[in-house]
């Protein structure tokens, strides 16, 4: 006959090992589902630490503690470097003005300027016209 003991033994030695590592995976594929949302322009607001949690059922220290072992990274700071890249791709593959990448990723234009220059060292424009001016500088001349 088992005992509740050497139940609960049994149950911790069939913990999974990686688990730390399931919910960082699950955490980056549900952050991917919403950026490409934003970055289609349909979500309407972003994410905040607790809809991630809740999504995968879990409490937001649990996975913000579990983000920072596994990552080294803040939620924030995963989230923040994945937003910066659409917004650098918007910048530099497409023509819309600022304002409305702005929008489109749920900012107001002047709190999404702040942000950029606050990771980029630049305002969009800025950036925007730095890409253009290096992506049309001719390379070194061949013999």
């Amino acid at each position: 006959m088992k005992t509740k003991s050497s139940l609960k033994m049994k149950n911790l030695a069939n913990k999974p090992e990686n688990r730390p590592e399931e919910l960082t995976a699950a955490f980056y594929a549900e952050l991917e589902k919403h950026l490409a949302e934003l970055e289609a322009g349909k979500a309407e607001s972003t994410f905040k630490i607790n809809d991630l949690a809740e999504l995968l059922h879990v409490h937001p220290t649990h996975l913000s503690n579990t983000l920072k072992t596994v990552t080294g990274l803040s939620p924030c700071d995963i989230y923040e470097n994945k937003l910066m890249d659409i917004a650098r791709r918007l910048l530099t593959e497409t023509t819309k003005p600022v304002a409305e990448i702005a929008r489109q990723l749920t900012y107001d234009p002047s709190n999404f300027s702040k942000f950029f220059k606050h990771f980029q060292g630049q305002t969009p424009k800025q950036f925007r016209e730095t890409y253009s001016a290096e992506s049309i500088k001719p390379g070194p001349e061949k013999n």
